[in-house]
């Protein structure tokens, strides 16, 4: 089922400037209360109510951001976020769920979701996270940020949201994509967690630092897993990380 939720014109029509954000949400409560705060933002706002209706809806057009719940009737919330990550169109996409484990969250990510967050949930931090997603995704849409990033052995295609080390490609998650894009754009550079915050997640808070930890662990071990691949990631003492290629 999907609702057209109290939006200045239809979904389908697509002559606003106005961020188009789809809702995947079987909960009508939930789905409207999210609606109704998000709409200062402003953004046009669109509510599919099962898994296979948000899927269809999904692909049916372009959305600046998808928040997508997890335990939905007709079609499970992961399988919908593994077909939209497999559909080569990357869709910035907002778990939203009742599963708080640290299972879940790893899952939903390395599924290809941008960001996980948990009910209940501050009305304030779904702003913010939402607010980071179409920031993104106008950046992506940005015609002066390069296509192809050449570091050493490490390849880098925006457009196709894909990496390669040595011919081979790497298998990243969405947010270790754009954090290994976000280093390979600015290299030498020092960064500190709460401004990778800023940056790659697109808000900051401090309880949010171990985050950032355990996707450099990641990513380093997908760039290290190469056999004899170069460190891109260093750790500067006292400060965060920096990306260095061997020329």
């Amino acid at each position: 089922m999907v609702i057209n939720s109290k939006i200045r014109r239809p979904v389908v029509e697509k002559n606003s400037s106005d961020p188009q954000v789809l809702i995947i949400e079987d909960e009508q409560d939930i789905a409207s209360l999210i609606c109704l705060h998000l709409q200062q933002l402003p953004a046009e706002i669109s509510i599919a109510t099962d898994g296979k209706s948000g899927l269809a809806l999904a692909l049916a057009q372009k959305w600046d951001a998808v928040i997508l719940d997890l335990g939905l009737p007709g079609m499970n919330g992961l399988d919908l976020c593994r077909s939209l990550r497999s559909s080569c169109r990357h869709i910035p996409i907002l778990i939203l769920s009742a599963r708080d484990s640290e299972l879940d969250r790893v899952l939903g990510l390395e599924l290809g979701a941008d960001d996980y967050l948990t009910k209940p949930f501050s009305v304030l931090e779904l702003q913010a996270r939402i607010k980071a997603l179409l920031r993104r995704s106008q950046i992506q849409g940005d015609v002066d940020v390069p296509d192809h990033i050449q570091a050493g052995e490490l390849g880098l295609s925006r457009l196709q949201r894909r990496a390669w080390l040595a011919g081979c490609e790497l298998t990243l998650t969405a947010r270790e994509f754009d954090l290994l894009w976000f280093f390979a754009q600015n290299p030498g550079r020092a960064f500190s967690r709460s401004e990778l915050l800023k940056h790659v997640w697109g808000y900051g808070h401090d309880g949010y630092e171990h985050t950032v930890n355990s996707h450099i662990n990641r990513l380093r071990a997908k760039l290290e897993k190469q056999q004899g691949a170069e460190q891109f990631i260093h750790t500067v003492w006292g400060i965060g990380y920096r990306f260095e290629a061997a020329k």
